[in-house]
């Protein structure tokens, strides 16, 4: 049986790293877990391209045998439109 591959994206903050701890701490033996560091100083090629190609725009994210997991689906790039609508800048 092969292993599931577990990859999580973060970016150093606190909820990241609680991700992180929760991936860590749920993995089973079959489980193999990496973690991509996005932060400029710390990311690498390999982990910038991934985050590209499962098209993730927010940190934490998790993605298990190259699928984004459901809890972080749906995500979007916040844009000035989405900001504005929301009310901030409207005095």
């Amino acid at each position: 049986m092969s292993k599931r591959i577990v990859e999580v994206f973060t970016a150093g903050c606190p909820l990241c790293d609680e991700t992180v701890k929760l991936v860590r701490e749920l993995a089973c033996s079959n489980c193999q877990v990496q973690v991509w560091d996005l932060r400029t100083e710390s990311a690498t090629d390999e982990g910038l391209e991934k985050a590209a190609q499962y098209e993730i725009h927010r940190v934490p994210a998790v993605v298990v045998n190259g699928q984004l997991a459901k809890c972080c689906q749906n995500q979007q790039p916040i844009s000035r439109e989405q900001l504005l609508a929301a009310g901030i800048g409207q005095g």
